[in-house]
């Protein structure tokens, strides 16, 4: 919102200094806060002492910009001969903050992998997060209330739950957001565009609430389901936002050892149904879903099956480090009946449809670890160059600007690395892929988050205890330190994944070499 047009010389206004009538100015802008002394967060002293004065060092050094847009009603007209030099974003805008953007966003660099379509949903995205998203995710962050379903079919309507399965046939004749992209030229870089854009809050159970179990859990149905009538119902239900949907495998006893399965599936006499019994543990959406995508051992090995909730199903939810607005849930399935129709893949083979699906989880979970970790870089640069230190702002100080460079140099060789095997992607079919990229999918996720730990630790050191706050300024950096980790246990433990990605590797291992 734009101050009104009236100006004052400074002189005015350092004749504003009683309790009657304090003023002061921020950015060339005059502010009458006579009505916010006994309301100031900060305490009445802090007011009094720039009553009068330009206090732009001063709040600045203490406050992000976007305070002044909640405190505009104060703002009372500008400096005459004046203008304000630091500028609003808007919704949708790019970052002009160094590193703040990946570089293919950059007006200066180039690179082979997007096109003007990438850019048009990259904003629009972006937009839509931000006046849609952002609050929503801090308040439930707050509140431990779930995603609502006036923001699921706000999504749905514009297509985005459509888009978090990447691409197929379920987005053809689908326009996103408006018809920035047509359904049927949506690829992976664009499902890398969408991913990384959604989880710019920065609210971590809230990004998980936005329906992460749908986004891991139906592209299994998509990918695997055996009957093509019941795989549309399925998909236009939940793509509606009607039903939701979770992936169901991890148990107290088997993470990322999905072989130690305990829950089981014995067929009935007549061989029509499934009777599942056994329990699942850290699903997360699972505390509301519909729909459950079931990891069982069955007669002979593992299967996946689609479970409704009906009667014998009972969820609970957990609490962990971030808030209960992920839903995370403790599932218990006591005698479930589930119609054989509902098996994904074949029976006794499940583990290609579990192993297959991990790759596009744990793709998804890279981009949005890697974006995350960007935005801390972004907060990091920005505190940097506001706050001031022994005379000097931060980013004057030699040792900052060494943590600084680590932590832009961890998060650009990710981003650099997941869009080559993006690009894989797109030139793959999806059971070559599930073939030929597990391996380095799992690499680069334990790359990301081993980087995500490491700007963690130093952007906590450059906020100092505004990083350790769950408010003001740093709360962005609390609430990442707090939760990145959440990436480096889910879809797969980071050993796990190392050990994979080079197990992988040495299949190929040629002989002639030993």
């Amino acid at each position: 919102m734009a101050p009104p047009s009236k100006t004052f010389t400074r002189e005015e206004v350092r004749e504003h200094t009683t309790d009657d009538s304090l003023w002061c100015i921020v950015d060339s802008t005059v502010y009458d806060l006579t009505e916010f002394v006994d309301a100031h967060p900060g305490g009445e002293s802090v007011l009094r002492q720039v009553a009068g004065q330009d206090a732009t060092t001063a709040f600045y050094n203490l406050h992000r910009h976007e305070v002044l847009t909640k405190y505009a009603k104060f703002a009372i007209g500008t400096i005459a001969g004046e203008k304000p030099q630091v500028i609003t974003p808007q919704p949708g805008d790019l970052s002009p903050v160094p590193y703040a953007e990946p570089l293919w966003l950059s007006p200066v660099f180039r690179s082979p992998y997007y096109n003007d379509s990438h850019r048009r949903l990259q904003r629009a995205v972006r937009e839509f997060t931000e006046r849609h998203l952002h609050d929503e995710a801090w308040a439930n962050e707050a509140s431990g209330k779930f995603l609502s379903q006036e923001t699921i079919d706000r999504m749905s309507k514009a297509g985005l739950l459509h888009t978090r399965m990447g691409p197929g046939k379920h987005l053809h004749g689908v326009e996103i957001l408006g018809g920035v992209v047509k359904g049927e030229e949506y690829d992976y870089f664009h499902d890398l565009v969408s991913s990384q854009e959604l989880v710019r809050p920065l609210a971590r159970g809230a990004q998980d609430g936005n329906l992460g179990g749908m986004t891991i859990g139906l592209t299994a149905v998509l990918n695997f389901a055996n009957d093509p009538v019941w795989k549309k119902k399925i998909a236009d239900e939940v793509l509606s936002g009607k039903k939701k949907l979770c992936l169901a495998i991890t148990e107290a006893f088997a993470g990322s050892d999905v072989a130690g399965l305990r829950t089981t599936a014995v067929k009935t006499p007549d061989g029509k149904h499934y009777i599942v019994n056994g329990t699942k543990k850290w699903i997360t959406n699972g505390a509301w879903c519909d729909y459950f995508v079931t990891g069982v051992k069955t007669e002979h090995g593992l299967s996946v099956v689609l479970i409704e909730r009906s009667e014998g199903v009972e969820t609970k939810l957990i609490k962990t480090s971030y808030s209960t607005t992920a839903g995370t849930a403790y599932i218990t399935f006591d005698n479930v009946k589930v119609p054989v129709g509902n098996l994904l893949g074949q029976e006794n083979k499940g583990i290609q449809v579990i192993l297959s699906n991990f790759n596009h989880e744990r793709w998804v979970m890279t981009c949005a670890s890697i974006s995350s970790s960007r935005r801390i870089v972004e907060e990091c640069i920005k505190w940097s160059n506001q706050r001031l230190v022994f005379g000097k702002r931060l980013i004057d100080q030699p040792v900052i600007r060494q943590k600084l460079a680590k932590m832009i140099s961890l998060v650009e060789a990710n981003q650099a690395w997941l869009e080559s095997i993006t690009y894989q992607m797109c030139h793959m079919p999806y059971k070559e892929q599930a073939r030929h990229l597990a391996g380095p999918i799992a690499l680069l996720k334990q790359s990301a988050t081993r980087a995500a730990h490491e700007v963690a630790d130093e952007s906590v050191q450059i906020w100092g205890g505004r990083g350790i706050t769950q408010s003001g300024m740093g709360k962005y950096i609390e609430m990442f330190n707090r939760t990145y980790k959440f990436d480096a246990i889910l879809g797969g433990a980071e050993e796990v994944l190392s050990d994979l990605g080079v197990r992988q590797a040495m299949k190929d291992f040629p002989k002639a070499m030993l």
